[in-house]
C-alpha cells in the first residue's frame, strides 16, 4: 500500500472527504512535485477514489505535470485570485466537499477564511498532523540509503571548514568557503543556514555567523547540513584551534562528548524518546552543567531537517527500527563557551547507525 493510498484509506476510515495539505515538505512527501513557493500558493488536495489536486503557479505547472502527470494539475498567474480558482478546481474535481482534514500547523486563518468565502459549508474537521508525522517516522531502505549519502556530504562539508580555519578568518569567510565547496561537488544547497560560530559566540546555540576573527587557541563550533536528492543531513562538531586549549574548555567539550556517546550507545527499539534525551541530560547534571543545556537531545531528520520526533523529556514515544533523529546534547555558558556535538541515526534492530562519521576534530 503506497502512501497516497493510506491516505485514502485514512479519510475514508474518518468519514472525510478531502485532505487539504499546504505545507511543502507534506506535498513532497505524497508526491514527486518539490517546491518552495514563497509567497505564492501551493496545494495538494486528496480525496478517496479521486485523482489528486495539485494547485500550483503557472510558472511551475511544467514541472508539477512533468513530476504527476496523472494528477490533475490546475494552475493560476499571479494577477488572479488564487483562492478562488483553487476552490473552483476543488468543487468540480471533488463535488463541493463538506469535511476537510488540513495540517493545523501549516494552514493560516488567512487561507481557512479564503476557502470559507467559495466554499461557507467547509468544515475542518480533522488535524492531519499527527497522521502524517506518522507516516514519515518510519523510514525505507531506500530513504535511508539516501540519509547516509547525505551524511557523507555534511561529512565532507566538515572537512572543509576544519581545513581552512586560520588566525585571523572570518565566520562568515569559513560559511562561504564551505557552501563553495559543496557547489563544486553537486550539492546545489545545504539544509539549513550553515553556522560557525568562534570562541564565546558559541554561547549562543542558533548564533548567526558574522565577522568575528578567528584567534588562536579557541572553539569553533560547526553545525551544518546538505540536501541530496531530496533527503537532508545534520551535524555539529565543536573543534579544537591552537596548541593551548583552556582546560576548562576541554571540559566542557569532554562532558558534551560523553552526553553524545552515552545516548548513541543506549538507542534501541523499545527505549522511549525521553529515556534518551534523559541519559545525555542526566550525565550533564551530575556534571554540574544541567542549567546550561537548554534544548531537548534530538529531532527527526528526513527530508526536512528537522522532523517528528522530538528526543525529549515528556516524550514516551517508543523507539522502532527505521526511525530517524538526531543526538545532540550541548553546553552553552554565556560569555565563555558553547560546545554542542550532533549526529543523526537510525534505528536498527539491537541499536542505531549513525549517518555522519566526521571525526571530532579535538585531537
Amino acid at each position: 500500500m503506497n502512501k497516497l493510498t493510506r491516505l485514502n484509506t485514512f479519510l475514508s476510515d474518518q468519514q472525510l472527504d478531502i485532505a487539504f495539505i499546504q505545507d511543502p515538505a507534506t506535498i513532497r512527501f505524497f508526491t514527486n512535485y518539490s517546491t518552495d513557493p514563497h509567497e505564492r500558493v501551493v496545494s495538494l488536495v486528496v480525496a478517496p477514489d479521486k485523482t489528486p489536486l495539485l494547485f500550483v503557479p503557472s510558472l511551475e505547472a511544467k514541472m508539477a505535470k512533468e513530476a504527476e502527470p496523472n494528477f490533475t494539475i490546475v494552475s493560476y498567474q499571479d494577477h488572479e485570485n488564487p483562492y478562488q480558482l483553487l476552490t473552483e478546481a476543488i468543487i468540480r474535481e471533488f463535488n463541493t466537499p463538506k469535511t476537510c482534514a488540513i495540517e493545523k500547523k501549516y494552514v493560516t486563518l488567512f487561507t481557512a477564511e479564503q476557502l470559507k468565502i467559495f466554499l461557507p459549508e467547509l468544515v475542518f474537521a480533522t488535524d492531519l498532523t499527527d497522521f502524517v508525522n506518522m507516516e514519515r517516522i518510519i523510514k525505507t531502505p531506500e530513504q535511508i540509503a539516501l540519509l547516509k549519502e547525505s551524511g557523507k556530504f555534511a561529512d565532507l562539508a566538515m572537512k572543509v571548514g576544519v581545513d581552512s580555519l586560520q588566525v585571523g578568518i572570518s565566520e562568515v569567510e569559513v560559511v562561504a568557503k564551505i557552501e563553495y565547496e559543496m557547489k563544486k561537488v553537486g550539492i546545489s544547497h545545504m539544509s539549513f543556514d550553515t553556522m560557525v560560530l568562534f570562541g564565546d559566540h558559541a554561547a549562543d546555540p542558533h548564533g548567526e555567523p558574522g565577522t568575528r576573527t578567528l584567534k588562536e587557541n579557541e572553539l569553533v563550533l560547526f553545525d551544518l547540513g546538505t540536501m541530496y536528492k531530496g533527503y537532508a543531513s545534520d551535524m555539529t562538531r565543536t573543534v579544537y584551534f591552537g596548541h593551548e586549549i583552556k582546560a576548562f574548555d576541554q571540559e566542557i567539550h569532554q562532558i558534551v562528548q560523553e552526553a553524545h556517546d552515552l545516548a548513541m550507545k543506549a538507542v534501541k527499539p523499545g527505549m522511549t524518546a525521553e529515556q534518551i534525551d534523559a541519559i545525555a541530560r542526566t550525565h550533564i547534571e551530575k556534571a554540574g552543567y544541567g542549567d546550561y543545556f537548554i534544548h531537548r537531545l534530538g529531532h527527526g531528520i528526513g527530508q526536512s531537517c528537522h522532523e517528528f520526533p522530538s528526543i525529549m523529556s515528556g516524550n514516551t514515544l517508543v523507539l522502532q527500527e527505521g526511525m530517524c533523529f538526531s543526538i545532540e546534547p550541548g553546553i552553552y555558558i554565556p560569555g565563555k563557551v558553547g560546545v554542542r556535538v550532533e549526529d543523526c541515526v537510525v534505528v536498527t534492530k539491537d541499536g542505531c547507525i549513525s549517518f555522519t562519521n566526521a571525526p571530532s576534530y579535538t585531537a
